[in-house]
């Protein structure tokens, strides 16, 4: 009965010191994406660039446009996928739920296109993008209204590749 009272204690102890230091393997701020010390995100993650950088563009209703604030996201993650050489990406293309299914995955694949198109003028090899249309069949949210729709006609950047690096 003491050894099992002594190893609940314990077990106990070591709970707690992970609570107060941000794990038992380390102390805050060294998590996998994490610089040592500070706390914030290294640069190099895939959870800086989703986060700091963007991994979305929206685009206008039944628009493959890329308007100045998408091209603007874009450059970020041409400027942070030039550092990074090892990464590719597939580019997602979605669309809102208006539409019948075969024209939103056309449209869903005009705006990943677009995208695509956009990154290797500025300066990314093809080699390293490829795409994908999904149209209206992975929405973020679900509702009849245009703050809805608005948030599901997007292109999202996804980074694959070179993962030892993140």
């Amino acid at each position: 009965m003491g050894l099992k009272r002594t190893g609940l204690m314990l077990a106990a102890v070591l709970a707690l010191g992970a609570c107060q230091n941000g794990g038992i393997f380390g102390g805050a701020g060294n998590g996998p994406d994490q610089a040592p010390g500070n706390g914030s995100i290294q640069e190099s993650s895939l959870a800086f660039f989703s986060n700091t950088i963007g991994d979305t563009v929206l685009f206008a209703v039944n628009q493959d446009t890329l308007s100045p604030e998408a091209k603007a996201v874009l450059d970020a993650q041409v400027a942070w996928l030039n550092q990074y050489p090892d990464h590719t990406i597939i580019i997602e293309g979605h669309a809102d739920e208006q539409g019948t299914r075969e024209y939103n995955l056309s449209l869903g694949a005009r705006r990943a296109a677009a995208v695509q198109n956009y990154m290797i003028a500025a300066g990314l090899l093809p080699s390293r993008l490829s795409i994908i249309s999904y149209g209206k069949e992975r929405p973020l949210e679900i509702c009849s209204t245009e703050v809805c729709w608005s948030k599901n006609r997007r292109a999202v950047t996804v980074v694959a590749g070179g993962m030892g690096n993140v």
